[in-house]
């Protein structure tokens, strides 16, 4: 009888300790299920080693082969003080030879990718600690001259630069003022819409900086209240909304010992989106587009004489529109580079010499994703790509002549590297649907060395939760298959109905169909599974990774194929047998809002409910840069606005609609929820509404995202 007591009260236990709750708290407050990774891993310059801070706020060095490495003492965590007072540090970076370390404290955002900090300068050997400049704080995207002579950066939209031998401040330029000219970094849609914000660079003779000048007085200002005090705040700063007008960008050298400006002629042009140097020659590659953004201009300017002699040297065309991003890489020859470009149909490596004569380096029906290095030495090209899966990321080694590609990566899901210096190693990052990242060492042939990061404990962890498994499938959407995966509960029972809750976003650029960890979003989902929904999610046509005739096939129309084919799988979901017809919701953010809301009016006879946070309601209120890519101007394309524009269908809501915005939203403006908030009151459409003061774009911050998703859980709960 004892035995069998001691069996029962063990089965209780176990019952309990493996059927415990999720909960929002749990997820959002908690952060209980937060995966953990190699923060702060900076490899070596002999690429054999990296550093680490530790919890002293020291940075150690160890040996990237030996995991019983105690470690090498760089910098002494008890040596950082000024003025009596301790420095911590949020990130740290070397000078060329290693010797000295730049230290970013006191770091705030300001935008997405714009940050502003207080900078320390460290000399390893002298264990010396100095201010990088008192008299001008706090400044952004400082760094190391080429020579580790100097430290740059930007300090009220002007570029400085200090000599760390003799502790002399030099101001390059002069005219910097806020809202009206910005020197040395980017304007705010340069930042969110071409990814940029460190907009100069040194020559490799540390002589020349060149640099971006932006002159945004013409661009038309938006303003936002900030509240907290008696009298809110009134934050204005300039955005170019679709048709207005952009910000004059200009190229400039300027010469560090004289302090004299030259001017760069580029000849026509609207946009500037990249500026790089050669590290071995003094050659400088700039970009320039259009204002479609259908032609793309790469500028060679030869530096090495007292006037720079200028070409184009290559340009791209398009019948919509060209992506720019970071895949380009100047090779040690000093007159070749390499390129990705979607001209022969998917996003393909291009060797491009500095005469104009275009190489193709890999080919097939699948996309190149990013760059991660070329190995100079050996003539080897380290990529990843989706040619397994457009839902999946492997990493792969090519020949740059085009031969010996082989697949350096061997776990199937999504697969991320950065590779050391010397392109000798590099750490991998995997995961997939259902499993968290791990991070582990490998050789550069795809030998693995070492784990680094398993994320064990977590592992564990989610062995106490009865959780689904992620199904990965397709939808059909006119005779167009779609990626979709769908998490249905636990105790799943195909003879009973369950209601459905679709997570969409489905604009360009981002996929939520990946074979990838999910983080908190994973863990919501499954909450929700845990709730009885069976949860879905689908990419559009549109999305990306499948070619650029499914991505650029929205081009002028954003949002009508994209909502056709969530309408449409909706319709599938509502044929399944296990699936409830009549209780199907969405919810999206961002894009994912527009699509939501697009939703609930076009789909109002599929969508029971519908939660949109943070939306673009009309195209007319958005940046125009990203909007042009798609749509060019409102006056060239005034039906692809309005037709697709769900303020312009909200007489048709049905079902139940909560609008969620942040009223300090510099992206996607409370504005589009205003507008929004008119159209529905003079339908006569009732709605349910909700506003967090002073929140951007992310909604984040002390208990905003616990409260955010407890709220968006009990309208569910509620409504569907």
């Amino acid at each position: 009888m004892k035995k069998v007591s001691i069996l029962l009260l063990f089965q209780i236990i176990s019952f309990i300790a493996f059927n415990q709750e999720i909960t929002i708290e749990k997820i959002w407050k908690k952060y209980e299920f937060y995966a953990k990774s190699v923060e702060g891993f900076k490899s070596m310059k002999d690429g054999e080693h990296y550093t680490r801070p530790t919890t002293d706020l020291s940075i150690k060095k160890y040996s990237l082969l030996n995991d019983k490495d105690a470690g090498t003492t760089l910098v002494e965590g008890k040596d950082l003080l000024f003025k009596g007072k301790s420095i911590e540090f949020d990130d740290y970076e070397f000078n060329s030879d290693e010797s000295k370390i730049l230290l970013l404290t006191s770091t705030e955002p300001i935008y997405r990718r714009s940050f502003k900090a207080i900078y320390f300068l460290y000399d390893i050997n002298s264990k010396k600690l100095q201010p990088l400049d008192e008299e001008h704080q706090p400044q952004t995207l400082a760094e190391y001259s080429p020579d580790g002579t100097m430290v740059s950066y930007i300090h009220g939209n002007d570029l400085f630069v200090k000599n760390i031998k003799t502790g002399a401040v030099k101001k390059l330029t002069q005219d910097g003022k806020r809202n009206k000219i910005i020197n040395g970094t980017t304007d705010w849609v340069y930042e969110e819409e071409f990814s940029i914000t460190k907009a100069y660079g040194w020559s490799p003779d540390s002589k020349t900086i060149a640099f971006l000048r932006f002159d945004e007085k013409e661009v038309p200002e938006f303003s936002m209240a900030m509240y907290g005090e008696l009298y809110p705040d009134e934050y204005k700063y300039k955005y170019p909304k679709a048709g207005e007008v952009n910000s004059k960008v200009t190229a400039h050298l300027v010469d560090v010992a004289s302090a004299k400006i030259s001017n760069l002629d580029l000849g026509e042009y609207e946009y500037i989106p990249r500026l790089n140097w050669s590290t071995t020659a003094k050659h400088l590659i700039l970009q320039t587009m259009n204002r479609h953004q259908s032609s793309l201009k790469y500028h060679l300017f030869d530096c090495t004489g007292k006037k720079p002699i200028h070409k184009v040297i290559f340009e791209e065309k398009s019948d919509t529109y060209i992506d720019v991003d970071d895949n380009l890489l100047i090779l040690k020859d000093g007159k070749t580079i390499l390129r990705t470009s979607e001209v022969d149909g998917y996003n393909h490596i291009y060797k491009l010499d500095f005469d104009g004569k275009a190489t193709q380096i890999t080919k097939g029906n699948w996309d190149v994703i990013e760059f991660l290095g070329i190995d100079d030495d050996n003539k080897t090209i380290y990529y990843s790509s989706a040619e397994l899966s457009s839902i999946k990321k492997a990493v792969y080694a090519i020949n740059i002549d085009g031969t010996n590609k082989r697949l350096i990566s061997s776990n199937k899901g999504y697969n991320e590297a950065e590779f050391t210096q010397g392109m000798k190693y590099c750490v991998m990052n995997h995961s997939d649907g259902n499993t968290p990242p791990s991070y582990s060492l490998y050789k550069n042939d795809g030998t693995k060395l070492r784990d680094l990061e398993t994320n064990e404990a977590l592992n564990l962890k989610l062995k106490e939760y009865k959780l689904s498994t992620k199904e990965f499938m397709t939808f059909k959407s006119n005779d167009v298959e779609l990626n979709g995966w769908m998490l249905k509960p636990a105790n799943f029972d195909a003879t009973k109905k369950y209601p459905v809750y679709m997570t969409v976003y489905g604009g360009p650029g981002h996929n939520e169909v990946t074979d990838a960890w999910d983080g908190n979003d994973y863990m919501y989902h499954q909450l929700l599974a845990q709730k009885g929904y069976i949860v879905v999610c689908v990419d559009p046509r549109g999305t990306m990774y499948r070619g650029a005739k499914f991505k650029k096939s929205t081009y002028l129309q954003l949002g009508k194929l994209e909502i056709e084919d969530v309408i449409n799988t909706g319709k599938e979901l509502q044929k399944l047998s296990y699936i409830d017809p009549a209780r199907i919701g969405i919810m999206g953010w961002s894009f994912g809002g527009f699509m939501a809301s697009l939703a609930i009016t076009k789909g109002a006879d599929v969508f029971k409910m519908a939660i949109a946070v943070a939306p673009v309601t009309n195209w007319r209120y958005y940046d125009n840069i990203y909007t042009e890519r798609f749509m060019r101007t409102p006056k060239e394309n005034e039906d692809g606005y309005d037709r697709n524009s769900p303020i312009n269908f909200v007489d048709q809501i049905k079902g139940k609609y909560f609008l969620i915005h942040g009223s300090a939203d510099d992206n996607v403006h409370y504005q589009n929820s205003m507008e929004m908030i008119s159209a529905l009151v003079k339908a006569n459409k009732q709605f349910d509404l909700f506003i967090y003061p002073n929140k951007n774009h992310g909604i984040y911050g002390g208990n905003t995202r616990n409260h955010l998703f407890q709220m968006m859980l009990d309208y569910v709960l509620i409504n569907l």
